[in-house]
């Protein structure tokens, strides 16, 4: 086996991974258009639209089997009621804070995220930080401090969004199956609620899915498109690039979610919150550092 220390980055694996984050941010215009319509609605579409897009290529791939030998493992299923959760809860978080004019704390949550991840090794896995990493968790902190001292409140949009993420990414590693995999049967698992969600909204006369509003029908439907495809995407990317190489293309997302919050959707962004976003940045240049140090070590 190649060590992967020297492993370089295929230009393929590039052009994916540069995809993937670049669809993630620009994501929120596609949350914006649905903003009429109420988070858990969308979340629900979100599930139910992305399981054909994932079984086809299950299906092409010949992978299908992974799946029925999940389900037939208690502990296996176990953990990914669990990771299922946490993805519901991210996409339930990311939605509603679209929708209500919190795209800039949005970005902030996706900037601190592999911070945290960093932290969570430190705590569980008793994985030791490096100065840098130690340097950019305490900007990344007195941050997320300015951030709450301005909203006059906890930002728990931001630490709602990167908690939930750095958790089930954590989580998501135990699952002893394939990344696409592992997705298909955490939106397998939402099926039933996300199905039963539907039909309780379409019987009280609440749903947005129907042929009085097509462009909402199209809109709900392509969220299985946007949400599957960027996922396979990374996971693919991640076979061919560097994760030194990851590591620094990961902040794509959040800068796009940040340029579209303030200019497109023009949300307020005052002195306060440019201290705290220069300081996370500060924190990211640092972190980025060390990835690229530690790779070429």
């Amino acid at each position: 086996m190649a060590d992967i220390k020297q492993q370089e980055d295929s230009p393929l694996g590039l052009v994916l991974g540069m995809s993937a984050f670049l669809l993630w941010g620009l994501l929120p215009f596609l949350m914006k258009a649905l903003s009429h319509i109420s988070a858990y609605e969308v979340v629900a579409h979100r599930v139910i639209w992305s399981i054909p897009i994932v079984g086809v290529i299950l299906i092409v791939t010949r992978r299908t089997a992974d799946i029925k030998a999940a389900f037939r493992s208690p502990k296996t299923l176990g953990m990914a009621v669990i990771c299922s959760f946490l993805i519901s809860v991210n996409w339930g978080i990311y939605v509603w804070a679209i929708s209500a004019g919190k795209t800039v704390e949005a970005s902030m949550g996706y900037y601190i995220t592999p911070l945290l991840s960093i932290l969570i090794g430190a705590t569980i896995l008793g994985e030791k930080l490096n100065n840098g990493q130690k340097l950019s968790s305490v900007i990344a902190a007195i941050a997320v401090a300015i951030l709450a001292w301005d909203l006059g409140a906890v930002p728990w949009v931001s630490l709602g969004l990167a908690g939930s993420w750095s958790i089930y990414a954590f989580l998501r590693k135990t699952l002893p199956i394939g990344a696409n995999q592992g997705f298909m049967l955490e939106v397998l698992i939402l099926f039933i609620p996300a199905m039963c969600l539907i039909i309780w909204l379409t019987s009280t006369g609440q749903s947005h899915f129907g042929p009085t509003g097509l462009n909402d029908v199209f809109l709900l439907m392509f969220c299985g498109v946007a949400t599957a495809v960027p996922l396979m995407l990374f996971t693919n990317a991640t076979r061919q690039i560097r994760m030194a190489t990851i590591g620094i293309l990961q902040f794509i997302a959040p800068s796009i979610i940040f340029l579209v919050a303030v200019f497109a959707f023009d949300e307020p962004f005052n002195q306060v919150k440019l201290v705290a976003f220069i300081l996370i940045w500060i924190a990211m240049a640092i972190f980025g550092y060390t990835i690229i140090k530690k790779q070429k070590a």
